[in-house]
């Protein structure tokens, strides 16, 4: 029985001439390999540039290390010159910050008093500026601010104030506004010896507030009518705090 594919016989297939072979083997040979072209090989020419930053510094970074490296270093003398000038600015803002003993507030005293003594006051103010210390007083009907609330500014003078005279007389005690003045002045300061001083005048002993009995007063009786206490109570209270 026949096979439904047939394969052609081997003596059948095609083949080449063998000298015809042969001819060909020896042609391809003989002949030479193709040399590379030249343009293949780089060329130093042909070579993109290099990044500058890889291999050398730039000009600018260049000129400037070597400019940094050729300044001599600076000398000790213009150092200690700046240090100096620095420790002296120094000691300068410190004492300016620490000056303050008199010169720390606005005010050497201020005086509590009645409107019926306006013109009593008015003189021992002007006894105390007048006198050859000098002193800063704050009397409430000059010197306060006006449209300004008065309780306000009452508590704004004795804190600006190192010294408060109390100008104790029959007014000052009919006063309800002025006995306010004086509690708020005994509260300022109700450690501080020799800061509050009583001027008592046209009143006996025992019309001495009962609130100041454990101070000392000076007694406005006589020709001076204590002004000079006054002052030397002030001064003795401003010596302790310079």
């Amino acid at each position: 029985m026949a096979s439904p594919t047939s394969f052609p016989a081997s003596g059948s297939r095609s083949k080449k001439p063998l000298g015809k072979m042969a001819g060909w083997l020896r042609q391809a040979l003989s002949k030479k390999p193709k040399e590379m072209p030249v343009s293949q090989e780089i060329s130093p020419s042909d070579a993109p540039p290099r990044c500058p930053q890889e291999d050398t510094p730039s000009p600018g970074l260049s000129s400037t290390a070597s400019a940094a490296s050729a300044l001599p270093p600076a000398p000790p003398q213009a150092q200690e010159g700046a240090s100096s000038s620095r420790g002296a600015s120094s000691s300068r803002g410190a004492s300016s910050s620490s000056s303050g003993g008199r010169w720390s507030r606005d005010y050497d005293v201020c005086v509590c008093h009645s409107e019926e003594d306006l013109a009593a006051v008015q003189e021992l103010v002007a006894y105390l500026e007048d006198s050859s210390a000098s002193l800063r007083c704050f009397m409430q009907l000059r010197d306060a601010a006006p449209g300004s609330a008065i309780v306000s500014e009452l508590c704004r003078a004795l804190d600006s104030s190192h010294c408060r005279v109390l100008f104790i007389t029959p007014g000052f005690l009919r006063d309800p506004w002025c006995r306010y003045q004086m509690l708020q002045a005994l509260s300022q300061a109700p450690g501080a010896e020799g800061c509050t001083i009583p001027l008592l005048t046209g009143l006996a002993r025992a019309a001495y507030p009962p609130e100041l009995r454990f101070m000392y007063y000076v007694d406005g009786r006589g020709p001076e009518r204590g002004f000079p206490q006054v002052k030397e109570a002030v001064l003795r209270y401003l010596k302790t705090i310079s």
